[in-house]
């Protein structure tokens, strides 16, 4: 193959090789933004910006059923997107950390999306 930027492409991939994430790490941040790319998980990320919800006012949020709703959010739970934590006779849920919510952010200023 020829390249016209040989010395420079080669050097880029060097570094990029040396850089890049083990196996384990990259199957991690594989499956968290295949958590939160299916569109009714997106819904509840982006209703939980707004602080700590039970299911039932995430439903009320997001629509849906409430099994529908506490399926997803077990797939959040499980790939360490959201938290929950026992409050009484509720579970209560929230984004596992502030980068979740810069993620979202980012995405949204990327693609010119109001939040």
């Amino acid at each position: 193959m020829n390249c016209d930027h040989e010395s420079e492409h080669h050097l880029a991939a060097e570094r990029a090789a040396r850089n890049m994430p083990g196996d384990e790490a990259i199957g991690r941040v594989s499956a968290a933004f295949k958590a939160i790319s299916e569109p009714s998980r997106l819904k509840i990320l982006f209703a939980l910006r707004h602080g700590e919800m039970c299911v039932y006012h995430i439903v009320e949020a997001v629509g849906g059923t409430q099994s529908a709703v506490s399926h997803q959010l077990r797939i959040l739970r499980d790939n360490h997107v959201i938290k929950s934590r026992r409050d009484g006779q509720n579970i209560v849920y929230s984004l596992a950390d502030e980068h979740v919510v810069a993620v979202l952010e980012l995405a949204c200023t990327h693609l010119n999306c109001k939040l």
